[in-house]
C-alpha cells in the first residue's frame, strides 16, 4: 500500500492523505458472507450512551470474517483482496476446494491465486493456521487466540505482528505489539506472518467531515466548559486544569489512572507494555 497526498485546492484538502488502495483487486464484496449492522451510536440496551462522541457516519455492512480458521488440512485459494470498512486492515477472500467461501484477515505479502491452509502440520507461510505448538520460535504471528478454538481476538489490527518467542510446557512466551510478554496455551491458534496494510497509520484526515464519515462526533475540551459541567471548567479567560491530577467528566482520575481489574489472569502476563514514549 501507498500513500497519496492531494493537491491543496481547499484548505481541508492541504495536508490530507489517503489510500491508493493499489492492492485491492475486488470492488464489490461477497454478498453471501454480508450481514447488516444496526448503528446504535454508543447506547447500550437501555438506551444509555454509555460511549461519546459516536453517532452517524457512512451506511455499512458487515463482512463475516473467519476468524477460527476451523477448516483444517482443505486448502483454499485466495480469489480476492477486498477493502473492509469495519476495520484498519484488509480482507483476504478465500475459495476452498469443497466450494465453500470465506473472508480471512489479508497478511503482508498475501498475493490473489497464492493457496493458504489451516491445520496441525502445514507449511510456515503467510496466510497458514497453526497451533503454536507447531511454530518456530521467532516466527512473526498474528490473529492470535486467547482461548483454544474460540478463534483469534488479538493482534487483528493494521501492520500489527507479535512474535513467539519461547515454549515451555503447556505455554508459550508471546512479545504482543505494545511490548507486552504473555503467556498463551500452545494449543492455541495463530496466523502465520504480519497484517498488511501497513501505512494505515500514516494517513492524515485532513478535515473534521472525513472524521464524521467514520462515525465519530466532536468532542468538546473540559476546560472550555463550565464548572457544572466538567471538572475542569470554569476560570477566566483560558485557565488551567488545576490540581491535583486531570479528571473525567465525572470526577474520576484519568491520564495515567490504570483501569485493568482482570486479576485473573495477572499471572500470564510476563511483562507489561512498554510506555510510549
Amino acid at each position: 500500500m501507498a500513500i497519496k497526498k492531494y493537491k491543496p485546492v481547499t484548505p481541508g484538502r492541504r495536508g490530507m492523505t489517503g489510500s491508493t488502495f493499489e492492492e485491492i483487486t475486488k470492488t464489490s464484496p461477497e454478498k453471501s458472507l454480508l450481514k447488516p449492522l444496526k448503528k446504535k451510536a454508543g447506547r447500550n440496551m437501555y438506551g444509555r450512551i454509555t460511549v461519546r462522541h459516536r453517532g452517524g457516519g457512512h451506511r455499512r455492512h458487515i463482512r463475516v470474517v473467519d476468524f477460527k480458521r476451523s477448516k483444517r488440512d482443505i486448502p483454499a485459494r485466495v480469489a480476492a483482496i477486498e477493502y473492509d470498512p469495519n476495520r484498519s486492515a484488509r480482507l483476504a477472500l478465500l475459495f476452498y476446494a469443497d466450494g465453500e467461501k470465506r473472508y480471512i484477515i489479508a497478511p503482508l505479502g498475501l498475493r490473489v491465486n497464492d493457496s493458504v491452509i489451516s491445520g496441525r502440520q502445514v507449511e510456515i507461510r503467510p496466510g497458514n493456521c497453526l497451533p503454536i505448538s507447531s511454530i518456530p520460535v521467532g516466527t512473526m504471528i498474528h490473529n492470535l487466540e486467547i482461548n483454544p478454538g474460540r478463534g483469534g481476538q488479538m493482534v487483528r489490527s493494521a501492520g500489527a505482528a507479535a512474535q513467539l518467542l519461547a515454549k515451555e510446557g503447556d505455554y508459550a512466551q508471546v512479545r504482543l505489539p505494545s511490548g507486552e510478554i504473555r503467556l498463551i496455551r500452545q494449543e492455541c491458534y495463530a496466523t502465520i506472518g504480519q497484517v498488511g496494510n501497513l501505512d494505515h497509520g500514516n494517513i492524515k484526515l485532513g478535515k473534521a467531515g472525513r472524521k464524521r464519515y467514520l462515525g465519530f462526533r466532536p468532542a468538546v475540551r473540559g476546560s472550555a466548559m463550565s464548572p457544572r459541567d466538567h471538572p475542569h471548567g470554569g476560570g477566566e479567560g483560558r485557565s488551567g486544569i488545576g490540581m491535583p491530577s486531570p479528571k473525567s467528566p465525572w470526577g474520576k482520575k484519568t491520564l495515567g489512572k490504570k483501569t485493568r481489574r482482570n486479576k485473573r489472569t495477572d499471572k500470564y502476563i510476563l511483562h507489561r507494555r512498554s510506555k510510549k514514549r
